[in-house]
Order: C-alpha cells, then structure tokens, then sequence
C-alpha cells in the first residue's frame, strides 16, 4: 500500500483518480478547497479516504500533507475559461503559487509528484498535431485567456527546474476530458452545456461559427494515463499529452449530442463576446501528439466519442437533473 495525496480530489478529473487509486489498493488523502469540486463525487470513496478541507495556498497544510505522502498527484487548479477571464488574478495566484507550495514541499521531502497542465499550453499555434516539445504561441498579455496557458506554463517550468535539482516529477497535459461528474452547469466544459441544454430542450449555444475543432478524452482513460506517469519510473522528467486525435467541431458535437439525446432543441450561434466579454481570442483548432503517451506509456485511448457520450448521458439522467 502506497500512501497517495490527491489535490483536487474532489473535482471531475480528481474523484475518478482517486477512485482508481483505491481501487489499485492505495491509501489516499484527498486535499480541497471545493471551489469548484464537489464532495458528491466522493460519495463512493468517503469512507475509505482522508478528506481534507483546504487550499494548496495553506503552506504549512501543504508540507504536513505532503510529509505524510509518498507520492503526489496535483490536479488542484482553478479551471474554466470563463472564469480565467473574469477573474484571472485569482486563478494566477491558485495555479502558480499553489503549484509551488505543492512542488516545493515535494522536494523538500522527496516526494514523486505528477502535475496536471493542460493542451492549453500550446496556445494559438498554427501546428498540428501539438507536439510536447514545440513553440508556444500567445497573444497579448492584456487578453486574459493567455493567463491560464501563461500560468500552467510557469508551473511546469518550475516542476522541470526542481527536476534538475532531484524533484521525481512528470507532467501531463490533459485535452479536453469529458465523463460522468462533469459540472452540470457545464463550468469549464462544452460537452456539459451542451447536455444540459439538450435534456432541458434548450438551444444549445455554439460560439463563433463552431467550425472550431477539439479532441475529445473520455475521464477513463485521462485517469489510467495519469497513474502511469505518475508511477512508472520512465515517466520521470517528462511531460506528456494526453488526448485522443479524433477531432471534432464544436458545432458538429452539439448536432452529436441532440441528436444522440433526442431532443428537439434548435441550435443557436452566440458571439464569443457576449458570453466571454471584450477581447476574446479563441483556438481555432486543438489536435494533440500522443505517440509519446503511446510509447512512454502504452497509453492508447480505448473510449470513442460516441461511446462516451452514451455513458456520460448515462449518468447524467441517473443523477436525475433537468
């Protein structure tokens, strides 16, 4: 048995990582503030994990949790574009502060840690597939989307920095994750909105044009790919994307998911500033690399859209929200 701290335990991605912990036979503590976490995902797990109510901006919480591990799994972050935009100072203070509290107690204590980016990294590049080693491409600094992607970007660099001085780190880059427990309001997530407004019979709202593209990650296989590099020995030091390459645009998912939930809801086109506010910029098209998932890993996504969807929808209707 392993002793295993989850930060953000609480949230989509995090509750289905500790449920597989669990499964795996490990010891889990669970670290969250439950901004935007849900203590509903850990209803399964509650009686078998250490639940700790708090922020990764508690330092001394952070090195006495962290003391107490023997490895790190750090997916607390604030999360959600529209969030980003509206209140970007508070999610850099979270995502770059935060993650150096978590990475220097690690380091302190030689702990193995594996931290959550985002395909948000990229930016706007022009390059597809998104390999893990190109360029960035940002706009300017007085567009607020770029501060998530300038954010996680600063959190990698200092994990890469400690690296050198010992830290057993790995990174990974999540792409656009989707599954049972994402937010039913749709906070940070298309596919949410989208089902949300399709089971309710509402128009299901598509920004721009929707000739914008994504792939898609069923939760399943975002978790098995974050246990492999953050236990597998060759994982160290690297950073790796995962995500399927099964693009998709966003207008053709909401034609997907009416039709697949049988709703009769039309579909409305809303300009990206209404929603998000002056200055918006936006990816045109976002397609990941994973051959080094493939081949550090053997890391293979094994859950297609349309499957996904299916269980998504699944659990939606289970947990009964309109």
């Amino acid at each position: 048995m392993t002793r295993m701290l989850v930060t953000g335990g609480a949230g989509f991605i995090g509750s289905h990582l500790v449920d597989a912990l669990l499964e795996d036979g490990h010891e889990v503590t669970v670290l969250d503030l439950l901004t935007t976490g849900n203590p509903r995902n850990l209803d399964s797990a509650r009686e078998r994990i250490n639940f700790v109510h708090g922020s990764i901006l508690d330092e001394a919480l952070v090195e006495d949790l962290v003391g107490n591990a023997d490895t790190v799994f750090h997916l607390a972050a604030a999360v959600g574009v529209r969030h980003i935009v509206q209140e970007p100072l508070e999610a850099m203070i979270t995502n770059v502060r935060g993650t150096e509290n978590v990475l220097m107690a690690c380091y302190r204590h030689g702990v193995r840690v594996m931290l959550a980016s985002t395909s948000e990294i990229y930016g706007d590049t022009p390059k597809l597939p998104m390999s893990e080693d190109d360029d960035r491409v940002l706009g300017s600094t007085k567009v607020h989307r770029w501060s998530y992607s300038t954010s996680k970007a600063l959190d990698e660099h200092m994990a890469f920095a400690l690296h050198d001085k010992g830290l057993p780190v790995s990174v990974v880059r999540y792409c656009n994750t989707y599954g049972p427990r994402i937010d039913h309001a749709g906070y940070g997530s298309v596919m949410a909105n989208f089902l949300r407004q399709a089971i309710a019979g509402e128009p299901l709202t598509v920004h721009g044009d929707g000739k914008q593209s994504r792939c898609f990650t069923f939760v399943a296989d975002i978790v098995r790919g974050t246990i492999a590099a953050g236990t597998l020995d060759r994982a160290l030091g690297e950073v790796v994307n995962l995500g399927t390459t099964d693009e998709i645009t966003i207008v053709e998912l909401a034609h997907l998911i009416r039709d697949y939930v049988g709703s009769g809801s039309p579909i409305e086109h809303q300009s990206y500033e209404s929603y998000y506010g002056e200055g918006f910029a936006d990816t045109r098209r976002r397609v990941p690399d994973n051959s080094r998932a493939r081949d550090l890993l053997q890391w293979i996504p094994s859950v297609d859209l349309s499957e996904g969807i299916g269980l998504t929808h699944e659990w939606w209707k289970a947990t009964h929200v309109t």
